[in-house]
């Protein structure tokens, strides 16, 4: 059975008719040549993400972002540490 990859504006455009509610999920599936499970899918992802839409998306981001930076400053810290040793043990010091 072949798997269909649908796109992302087709998603939306589907689950928003389920959102409308003007037309029933069997009518929408036809339409767009889709599964009627799938539609209901597509429906509760957008509804489920509908609240992160409207929350403060630049904490989160930055927040990610500084999460990020700790992670490098630390890479680059151990890295640092690394190099060191290794100029020790090869006998050049720093």
């Amino acid at each position: 059975m072949k798997r269909n990859r649908h796109s992302a504006e087709l998603k939306a455009k589907v689950a928003l008719e389920a959102i409308r509610g003007q037309k029933t999920v069997n009518e929408i599936a036809s339409q767009y040549d889709v599964h009627p499970n799938q539609v209901g899918t597509w429906k509760k992802q957008v509804l489920e993400s509908l609240p992160e839409i409207f929350s403060n998306g630049k904490a989160k981001s930055h927040e990610e972002e500084q999460a990020k930076l700790d992670a490098l400053y630390q890479q680059i810290g151990q890295l640092q540490v690394e190099l060191s040793f290794l100029k020790k043990r090869s006998g050049h010091l720093i």
